[in-house]
């Protein structure tokens, strides 16, 4: 893929910069579930589906339209990136089986960015859920209040089927001890109501997800219905995961997406935390999206910075928040690390060498910095994604201690 560097003004934000650590977008909802075949690939062109753009009308709890946006083309995030580092390509996906393919980022000094043509499904203006009756109302904690550690799922076979409840209970109670919460990035094959059923058997909490904000209205109604009027299970919802560093939506319609979303989630009772995730150098850019979330909610790899070796991770997330923080309007802002890790297979990145070993080194030493608040990738691996060059071979294996899934 052709990739490309951005410059900065000034020395101070260089290295700043130059500290970053996430190259890519995990990808983690399941392709099958989208409701458009469209692909767009880009390469050493853009490639595009003639297709007119799409408009959506974001409305506040009383119907009133806050924000449009048009759905189509984007060009990529305004992102700082310092040599091979922070380069951010967009994604591109597939549709399993095979899996679908990271995002993918590597180093090049092409004077011209890459531009994100994503396409999306026609979505209409988005409605309000109709209330459940008497709904139990969520918990006010946060995750570094009531939840301690989280650790990621996903509902998929390695061949990328649909896992069963039966199968989600199976590998639920195979997480062990040390977790109390269970993050999810979407709806697809029915996640929420499995994985919710499966998180109360075990008394954990429950961090879901909306993956696509042109589905917003009926992913979160998906979410309502699952939860059936009792929310207590639920600890945050996320409105996005990753949308601006992929350059799958802008921040201002990411913002206003969220606006839209209290309305309708506060209609279907549940009165939790909403963020909206991205990762730490898209939300170094665009502070409005931690500035509008109940807290900053940041994904952050160490693993993706050359110069941090395992034992350094801890350290390296800690630097990283204290930056952060410097950008948030509000500095003493919970910050929540909603997803880190190390991988155990793959390629080295420097100083940051794939192994069991080493990743057990790199969660001990995050653990060490952190005794909440932070949610680790994965429980187990993930075969059902696939890799590329920016992601050094390791999309599968990020499986806490190498973990496969028992259900399959």
């Amino acid at each position: 893929m052709k990739t490309s560097t951005l410059g900065l003004a000034t020395v101070s934000l260089l290295s700043l910069v130059s500290a970053q650590p996430h190259r890519r977008r995990h990808v983690h909802e399941h392709q099958n579930a989208k409701k458009s075949d469209n692909v767009v690939v880009v390469v050493d062109t853009v490639y595009a589906v003639a297709q007119a753009p799409d408009v959506v009308v974001y409305v506040d709890q009383d119907g009133k339209p806050i924000d449009t946006t048009t759905q189509g083309t984007y060009g990529a995030p305004s992102v700082w990136s310092h040599g091979p580092l922070l380069t951010i390509l967009p994604s591109s996906s597939s549709t399993p089986p095979p899996a679908p393919s990271s995002t993918s980022t590597s180093s090049s000094t092409t004077s011209s960015p890459a531009v994100a043509v994503p396409v999306y499904t026609p979505a209409p203006v988005v409605q309000a859920v109709k209330s459940v009756a008497a709904p139990v109302a969520s918990p006010a904690s946060s995750p570094s209040e009531s939840s301690g550690y989280g650790v990621s799922y996903s509902a998929y076979k390695a061949n990328g089927d649909c896992k069963s409840q039966d199968d989600v209970n199976e590998d639920v109670a195979a997480f062990g001890s040390g977790y109390g919460m269970i993050r999810i990035y979407g709806t697809s094959c029915n996640q929420v109501a499995t994985v919710l059923q499966a998180a109360k058997k075990h008394g954990m909490k429950l961090f879901a997800g909306v993956s696509d904000l042109s589905t917003l209205s009926s992913d979160i109604s998906t979410i309502a219905a699952a939860a059936d009027g009792d929310w207590s299970c639920f600890d945050t919802i996320a409105i996005g995961n990753e949308l601006v560093n992929s350059g799958a939506a802008s921040a201002s319609a990411v913002v206003a997406a969220l606006s839209t979303a209290r309305g309708l989630l506060k209609t279907a009772g549940y009165t939790g935390k909403i963020v909206t995730v991205d990762t730490l150098t898209a939300t170094l850019s665009y502070p409005t999206l931690a500035d509008n979330s109940d807290y900053a909610a940041v994904n952050c790899h160490p693993f993706f910075d050359p110069n941090t070796a395992p034992d350094a991770a801890g350290s390296f997330i800690q630097t990283q928040m204290t930056n952060l923080r410097a950008k948030l309007a509000d500095p003493s802002k919970e910050i929540v690390i909603t997803e880190t890790g190390w991988p155990h297979g793959g390629s080295p990145n420097g100083k940051a060498v794939p192994s069991l070993s080493n990743q057990a080194i790199a969660i001990s030493s995050i653990k060490s910095k952190f005794s909440s608040a932070v949610i680790i990738l994965s429980a187990f691996d993930d075969g059902w994604k696939t890799d590329s060059a920016g992601t050094f071979g390791a999309e599968q294996f990020w499986g806490i201690g190498g973990a496969k899934a028992p259900s399959g």
